[in-house]
């Protein structure tokens, strides 16, 4: 009898992220669907409590069978947070639970308050045999069963690391019913073969279709499920990305060597749903298993000469273990992350690339069949924060550590779980004489001022209280929406006490910020001081333009300052008009202090020859500044020209011809 594949499925193909399954449990646990989770207005009621929260986007509702709540309700199923459906041939519901009730192991979830808690609670999970085999009889679990074969690859090769074209086809494919040496036997067959091949993308694609010959359904799944089931697997902490595949993360070896199981299990079905909804045990619930794993991250710090200290802690029980594993696991990955952050200078190609898809909103660049990045369209606002989190640390020179500058968390591999959550900015960078705080939104509706007006400036606010240096903020976004510009523009906020603060916040988009952050990479001149520079120039002119003419002169600011930096040529413009705000005090080798007070223009349009418009707090609504600074826009005579500009000093009130009296050096504008 010929093979006939069957590929499993740890995930959900329209729920891609398990990152996400955490804060959609919370509204389900929440909610009156506890218990009530079958039946199409119950589907479509958790669906549309899921949508309202903004867990999913179901645009114009597009989905209208329920059928996203139906995603979600088999992955709390299948990871034990709720009581699943017992069919009858495998005992009675009442003997399990109520259907769709929260498990005791549901409640344990919902308290896993960390990133590593989070992933023990999925290895509890996914350690559990419920997948059936193809007899019917026996079951297995798909993560057990891949560390076998990753334990045996790394026998024979020295490394467990997988690639995304051997799990495709001999990882998710295959079952206990496999004989394991063959299957590794496979793998290093293809291994051998595409090496040898001299491209890589056609022989992929005739491996692909030759399996394919004894799978039922389209080839396509071979690579789709692949990416899916490989994000679940993962979400374990044992696994972590190796190029686009798998390796055992080495401080969870011993762990992956106690899990590791070639085989099936023979017990029922009902058993391992017991074991499932209660919490299955794991290895390091067992103190020698335990001590065995602490000994070997112990060992692993030494050889790192990684500094730690674990004499203060209890070593007794396994729980008491596990803590001061996790203590270590945590250095470590600060230290991890000190070393990626010190990288970030060397990928600043891919930086900007996922900024590109950012911009797209979302998607995948291939770079070639073993390299490529992609950001999910549903995961847009993290990635957003995690790329220019990556952008600041390329730039370098903070004096605050990586994992101080942001709020969001990362996973093993450095990728983002989630953005990160309110009450604080998104992006700290202190540098030895400023600091910036960076915000992000992937917002560009008219809702964007409402939604980050307030936060941004209380934000920055709290910064200028805390830093003994001067704080900028830059806020970015994919489009900038002018009342967010206008906001920031006036950059007033009242602190504790009613005490006014004038913030330095400037709106930019990424492709803005993009195109500085390329040229200053381009020229080997990225350093903090020139993003500094950039912010300063934008804001110069704030106060004499209103939104619309800011967001031009920022965009033209951009664009020339990256050019100054590309060809370090400095351009400096003698026709550029000095700067005069409303209301400017101004001082005078003749008169002394003096105050601006009123405009005189011409407009071409206009039947009067000039025009004197009143400039103590600003300019009528009907005129307004074009993004020169120098040249008017009325609403009724079109473009005019400033000529002068008029000023009371203490006993004198007189234009001065502008520019010249303002560029001669007899006065200053301050």
């Amino acid at each position: 009898m010929s093979e006939q594949i069957k590929i499993w499925l740890v995930g959900n193909t329209g729920l891609r992220n398990p990152n996400r399954i955490q804060e959609g449990f919370s509204v389900f646990a929440n909610s009156a669907f506890v218990g009530h989770l079958h039946g199409r207005e119950n589907e479509l009621g958790f669906m549309n409590l899921l949508d309202e929260k903004g867990i999913i986007q179901n645009e114009e509702g597009k989905d209208t069978s329920g059928s996203h709540a139906r995603k979600w309700r088999l992955m709390f199923a299948k990871n034990g947070l709720i009581y699943p459906q017992v069919q009858k041939k495998d005992g009675n519901q009442e003997d399990l639970g109520v259907l769709d009730d929260i498990t005791p192991f549901g409640r344990s979830f919902l308290k896993a308050d960390t990133y590593p808690a989070m992933q023990e609670c999925y290895l509890r999970a996914m350690s559990v045999e419920q997948f059936p085999m193809p007899d019917g009889e026996q079951y297995f679990s798909p993560l057990r069963w891949l560390l076998a074969i990753m334990l045996e690859l790394e026998k024979r090769t020295g490394s467990s690391e997988l690639s995304r074209i051997e799990f495709a086809l001999w990882g998710h494919t295959t079952n206990p019913s496999y004989d394991l040496n063959t299957v590794v036997n496979n793998i290093l067959d293809l291994r051998e073969r595409r090496a040898a091949a001299p491209a890589k993308r056609p022989f992929d694609k005739k491996e692909i279709a030759e399996r394919g010959k004894n799978y039922d359904k389209k080839a396509d799944n071979f690579l789709d499920y692949s990416d899916m089931n490989m994000r679940y697997l993962r979400i374990s902490g044992v696994l972590q990305r190796k190029g686009r595949g798998l390796i055992i993360v080495p401080t969870k070896h011993v762990l992956a060597e106690k899990l590791a199981k070639a085989t099936a299990s023979a017990e029922p079905l009902m058993e391992q749903y017991k074991l499932l909804c209660n919490g299955a045990p794991l290895p390091t619930d067992n103190v020698n298993v335990a001590k065995s794993l602490l000994d070997d991250l112990v060992k692993q710090m030494k050889e790192r000469h990684i500094l730690f200290d674990i004499s203060d802690l209890p070593l007794n029980t396994p729980a008491e273990i596990n803590i001061a594993r996790q203590r270590l696991e945590n250095i470590l990955a600060q230290t991890d992350e000190i070393q990626y952050a010190s990288d970030q200078c060397n990928q600043w190609e891919e930086i900007r690339d996922y900024m590109t898809l950012l911009i797209k909103g979302g998607g995948k660049l291939v770079y070639d069949e073993d390299n490529a990045i992609e950001v999910p369209k549903d995961e847009t606002p993290a990635y957003l924060e995690w790329t220019l989190w990556r952008a600041a640390l390329a730039i370098d020179h903070m004096v605050n550590k990586p994992y101080e500058v942001r709020g969001f968390k990362l996973d093993s591999d450095f990728m983002p779980v989630s953005a990160a959550g309110g009450g604080k900015g998104d992006l700290y960078c202190e540098f030895n004489d400023f600091t910036i705080l960076t915000e992000v939104t992937m917002s560009t509706s008219s809702r964007q001022e409402a939604m980050e007006g307030e936060p941004v400036r209380r934000h920055v606010s709290d910064a200028v209280l805390k830093y003994d240096k001067p704080v900028y903020g830059m806020f970015i976004a994919v489009r900038i929406d002018t009342n967010t510009a206008e906001t920031f523009r006036h950059g007033v906020w009242y602190a504790k006490g009613d005490v006014k603060q004038r913030l330095d916040i400037v709106p930019l988009t990424l492709a803005q910020f993009q195109k500085y952050f390329v040229a200053m990479f381009e020229a080997n001149k990225a350093n903090p001081e020139k993003l500094r520079d950039l912010i300063v120039k934008c804001e110069s002119r704030r106060d004499i333009l209103e939104a619309p003419a800011w967001k031009q002169y920022i965009d033209i600011t951009v664009s020339e300052k990256a050019a100054e930096i590309v060809s370090g040529i400095v351009v400096r413009k003698t026709d550029e008009a000095p700067l005069v705000p409303a209301g400017a005090i101004v001082r005078h080798v003749t008169f002394g202090e003096g105050q601006v007070v009123a405009i005189e223009a011409s407009f071409p349009e206009c039947p009067a020859k000039t025009v004197e418009l009143p400039y103590l707090r600003s300019l009528p609504d009907e005129v307004s500044f074009c993004a020169d600074g120098k040249t008017l826009l009325h609403d009724r005579f079109g473009e005019g020209t400033v000529f002068a500009y008029i000023v009371v000093f203490k006993n004198y009130m007189m234009p001065l011809t502008y520019p010249a009296t303002f560029e001669d050096g007899c006065l200053v504008v301050e």
